[in-house]
């Protein structure tokens, strides 16, 4: 169900644990009720130890107060200090006493056992109890801050037009809902007005250290939440954000890091001299080794290593593992990857870069690619852009495609011109479409997103379906040849198609694809349906309130009309079994070309039987052949 946008920010206003973080900071620095004031003797020992202040009066503590656990500091304005008797973990196997030392406090409240030392400014600070404040620079609130919430980025379009504004618990599917449809004005004024609300909240004197939190070896941090357990270590500067954290699922900054109006969720980090400006790193994602991250949302497990990403949505499992180019992307479906030397961003024209690219679920774009803009695969999911290709400012509504660089040039079409090969994804390559749909499983981290990890399911096989019948009523419209005779079709003949040329083996090809894996769908749902209880009798003719049965069942009696419910079981096991072995050849071909190249491929490379994925899919069909088997005695 689509999300709403304004009644999703309504609903974690009231129910943030951040926001109630803040309000409890404030309430906690304000109240001075626990605290009592210094006795004479305390002062006097606080004095011998170091220590000094603009107004002893206003330097308050706890009850059970040691001034022994404060050591060469100074105090000015209103100080609270807890009580020190515990240690704390500073690092893996090292603890180091709680208390305050060698460290300059201007209105700080430091809770039970927290550890500050070295610190040269804290000011304008609330630390939680058992949080550790080590060896940093400037710590603390410079002015009124909402910690980075608030901020408008210029999604999928750097100039404006897409702008969203942001709070720390935003998602992907809020964020697509806002930037992606710019034509429900009063949507966007409510929400618009929402997150002001929200971040009206956020609003804060003080910066807020949470329990447990630590910051550590880092020159600068200031107007910045530190959620629970969250660890900021050796970054370079972090200002003006929101680390959302957890004990068991703490945002990290790390090792020469660069934070600014930014947003860090659960789980999230950005280390190893990443960059994260004006940007939300949602659940579990991460920037490292120089990734640069900038006006975009990144969604949940996904990542930016050495590349960059500009103005964008990413969607959740998008992988840049090298330097790389994203820029004005709209792309929350995800599932993707950017491939070393890609250049998706081609949208300085000579022009105002006003351009942008709405890419497609599962989109792989290839190792040098340059896509100019603008251009939309949405209708084209799980397509790859193969390497070095130079695509045109185009739409492709082809899913599962090849769009490669021409193979011979054909009079007529223009050398800018990619050949497109439909489905061929599923003909030729379904080892990397099975392989992903289990590996983003297995690797998902996430605990507040729902991600639908099915690859062939009712929308996508909508799309196959249309391009499917594109294909099919262009047959007998070519007006082209290739130097063999044969058919050449372009986007006058095939709408979709995009600014690319489709053979007519191509579009058999595609044709015949689309068909298989349309049928393997439909059985698919006839075998659940049957599983959970269908009565096989009347299962392909009595309607029922299931949407999506009743969209596969269409597709049983349209595809396979005629078919007994025995058939038809009978075909899903010989149509398993083809995805099972068409899986194990799709990865020999690695073997076989790799054996041709390198002399000792197959010394070190594991044959693609012994694959794991390979084996597991294997295994899986067993399993299907056995529970329809069973059905099929039923039937």
């Amino acid at each position: 169900m689509p999300v709403n946008p304004v009644e999703a920010v309504k609903k974690t206003s009231a129910e943030s644990e951040f926001l109630k973080g803040v309000a409890a900071a404030q309430k906690a620095h304000a109240d001075t009720g626990k605290y009592r004031a210094l006795k004479a003797d305390e002062i006097k020992a606080l004095e011998a130890q170091g220590n000094g202040a603009s107004d002893w009066s206003k330097v308050l503590v706890a009850q059970a107060f040691k001034p022994s656990k404060v050591v060469g500091c100074w105090f000015s304005g209103t100080v609270n200090l807890g009580a020190f008797g515990e240690s704390v973990s500073v690092e893996k196997g090292v603890q180091m006493g709680s208390g305050v030392f060698r460290s300059d406090l201007n209105n700080v409240t430091v809770g039970d056992h927290a550890l500050v030392n070295g610190v040269s400014v804290l000011a304008n600070c609330v630390i939680g109890p058992g949080a550790v404040v080590l060896n940093c620079g400037t710590v603390g609130a410079t002015g009124e801050t909402s910690f980075g919430n608030g901020i408008e980025l210029p999604i999928a379009i750097e100039t404006g037009g897409r702008e969203t504004q942001v709070y720390a618990e935003i998602s992907v599917e809020v964020a697509a809902a806002i930037a992606g449809n710019r034509k429900d004005k009063a949507q966007l004024d409510a929400y618009k007005k929402a997150v002001e609300e929200y971040t009206a909240k956020a609003k804060s004197a003080v910066m807020v250290i949470e329990a447990g939190a630590q910051v550590k070896n880092t020159p600068k941090v200031v107007n910045t939440y530190v959620g629970k357990g969250a660890v900021i270590d050796g970054a370079q500067w972090v200002e003006n954000a929101t680390l959302l954290s957890l004990p068991d699922e703490p945002a990290k900054i790390l090792a020469g890091a660069y934070v600014k109006n930014a947003v860090v969720q659960w789980g999230a980090d950005v280390n190893s001299m990443g960059l994260a400006v004006n940007s939300v790193l949602c659940e579990h994602s991460h920037v490292e080794r120089h990734g640069k991250l900038t006006d975009s949302i990144l969604g949940p497990n996904s990542g930016v290593a050495e590349g960059e990403c500009t103005a964008s949505l990413c969607g959740p499992f998008v992988g840049f593992h090298h330097q790389s180019l994203l820029i004005a992307a709209y792309w929350p479906e995800g599932k993707g990857n950017v491939g070393y030397g890609a250049n998706v961003g081609s949208n300085h024209t000579s022009k105002a870069p006003d351009q942008e690219i709405w890419c497609g679920e599962g989109t792989f774009f290839g190792l040098g690619v340059n896509v100019k803009f603008p251009s939309d695969f949405t209708g084209s999911p799980y397509s790859i852009l193969a390497s070095g290709v130079s695509a045109l400012p185009q739409r492709v509504e082809m899913p599962f495609s090849l769009i490669n660089t021409q193979a011979e040039r054909i009079d007529g079409i223009s050398p800018a011109y990619n050949e497109i090969m439909p489905g061929w994804v599923l003909s030729d390559n379904i080892f990397t479409v099975r392989r992903n749909e289990g590996k983003y499983t297995k690797r998902n981290k996430a605990k507040r997103s729902k991600f639908d990890f099915e690859v062939f399911r009712p929308e996508i096989v909508e799309m196959m379906l249309g391009a499917r019948k594109k294909l099919m009523d262009a047959e007998g419209k070519a007006k082209l040849k290739d130097e063999s005779g044969q058919p050449v079709f372009t986007d006058r003949e095939v709408k979709g198609v995009g600014k690319n040329y489709l053979k007519e083996e191509a579009r058999k090809g595609g044709i015949e694809a689309y068909t298989f894996y349309i049928k393997y769908y439909a059985l698919m749902g006839l075998k659940r349906v049957l599983a959970a209880g269908a009565k096989a009798a009347d299962v392909l003719g009595a309607k029922t309130g299931d949407a999506r049965w009743e969209h596969e069942r269409a597709l049983l009696n349209a595809e396979l009309k005629g078919k007994s419910v025995k058939d038809l079981l009978t075909e899903l096991i010989a149509a398993q079994e083809k995805i099972a072995k068409d899986t194990q050849e799709s990865k020999e071909k690695d073997d076989q070309r790799g054996v041709r190249i390198v002399k000792d491929y197959a010394e070190a490379h594991a044959p693609a039987k012994d694959d794991g994925f390979v084996k597991e899919t294997h295994k899986v069909t067993a399993a299907l052949k056995a529970e329809v088997e069973a059905l099929l005695a039923k039937a």
